[in-house]
């Protein structure tokens, strides 16, 4: 079951990747990729249920912190961009 379950996550970053490199504009590239992050985090979780180990909870956590991070930093500098013009 748990070998199925992150064969869905792959699946779905991937997909998520293929929106990355299409994208059209920054936003959907953006969007995309914090995508992959989040997906990333929840196979982070499943790989530490599986393996039954609480360190990958804590990197899942730092890397969750650093992806929202870097949302913020994107939106803000995308409204300052937008500000300009």
């Amino acid at each position: 079951m748990i070998n199925f379950l992150i064969l869905l996550i792959l699946f779905a970053i991937f997909l998520s990747f293929i929106r990355f490199i299409k994208g059209p504009h920054l936003t959907d590239r953006v969007v995309a990729f914090d995508t992959m992050g989040i997906i990333a985090v929840s196979l982070l979780v499943l790989l530490s249920v599986s393996i039954e180990d609480t360190i990958y909870l804590d990197v899942a956590f730092v890397f969750a912190l650093i992806g929202f991070i870097g949302t913020i930093i994107f939106a803000r500098f995308n409204v300052a961009k937008d500000s300009d013009d």
